[in-house]
């Protein structure tokens, strides 16, 4: 029936509609001026990007973004590597 969404395409639209209110917050915290405005910014980005973590969350709960675990070697590489680009 036309017009009736999944509960995954609703959660892919979700997510996908959290990524880009992310990126938008994120532009305007960096260009804002006047600091009272980018606190404000600053802290709608934040609480953006804990809509999007509980989204995929729910995401990933109901098995619509599985994730495979990482290898521990790739892991501890990882961390190497961006450890070293902060010295």
């Amino acid at each position: 029936m036309p017009g009736i969404y999944t509960e995954k395409e609703i959660y892919g639209d979700a997510l996908a509609a959290q990524k880009s209110a992310t990126s938008q917050f994120n532009m305007a915290a960096n260009e804002c001026m006047h600091e009272d405005v980018r606190k404000t910014m600053m802290h709608i980005l934040n609480q953006e990007h804990d809509i999007q973590k509980d989204v995929f969350d729910g995401m990933h709960a109901a098995g619509y973004y599985p994730t495979p675990a990482a290898e521990e070697k790739k892991v501890q590489d990882t961390k190497q590597k961006f450890s070293q680009s902060m010295k």
